[in-house]
């Protein structure tokens, strides 16, 4: 029986609620993976906190032959499952897709938290990148300690968010707050593929990242 991929995606589009400002998942934080986790032979399904549909950040979008490579994955993004739906538990690793969206809607939230602790309580495997680790902002395992305490991860960095002009728009530094939980922040190049495995965890810096750290889940689960 083939081993199967839960992608998480956000449903928050803009930043700080300025409509004149959209964001959201990042596409090729969610859409290489897919397509890497299915050319793998596994089983593959996106969900989003809310269900439904998932924005798609502007920025990341080509206007071009790129996008078109990613239409199976822009197509799905249109009507997610909801998490409260999900079964959890029928899945080998969660990948928690980036885009500045998840650092509104991924802290904080009860199903989130649930599905992380699970998995790293059965040790299952965690694969995030770039903002995607903001899911782990807060999150507790049913021991009182930090998620990410003692752990080596990686996300955007805080040289990353400043070159993009938007720490102040950021509900927190995410480096900042992860290392604040006891987090090995690993910082690699600015916007340079960096992945990071440690235990049941497997972490990328950037866009960049993306794909490698898919590869690596790939390679973890088969």
């Amino acid at each position: 029986m083939s081993k199967s991929v839960l992608i998480i995606a956000t449903n928050h589009g803009t930043i700080n609620n300025d409509k004149d400002r959209p964001t959201g998942v990042w596409l090729s934080e969610a859409a290489e993976p897919y397509q890497i986790f299915q050319g793998a032979g596994l089983k593959v399904d996106i969900a989003s906190p809310k269900g439904g549909e998932v924005p798609i950040d502007p920025a990341s979008l080509s206007n071009g032959q790129d996008d078109e490579k990613f239409n199976d994955v822009i197509r799905l993004l249109q009507n997610t499952q909801s998490l409260k739906d999900v079964v959890y538990e029928g899945y080998d690793a969660i990948f928690f897709a980036g885009g500045h969206g998840a650092m509104y809607d991924f802290p904080g939230n009860p199903e989130i938290q649930n599905i992380t602790a699970f998995f790293k309580d059965d040790g299952r495997t965690i694969g995030a990148v770039c903002h995607g680790p903001a899911a782990f902002a807060d999150l507790k395992t049913k021991d009182g300690s930090y998620v990410v305490d003692g752990v080596k991860i990686t996300g955007f960095t805080n040289t990353e968010e400043q070159s993009m002009n938007l720490m102040d728009d950021m509900p927190f530094a995410l480096q900042t707050k992860l290392e604040s939980h006891g987090a090995g922040f690993v910082v690699g190049g600015e916007m340079e593929s960096n992945v990071v495995k440690d235990r049941n965890f497997v972490t990328g810096q950037n866009p960049a990242s993306a794909a490698d750290a898919a590869q690596a889940i790939v390679n973890q689960l088969t």
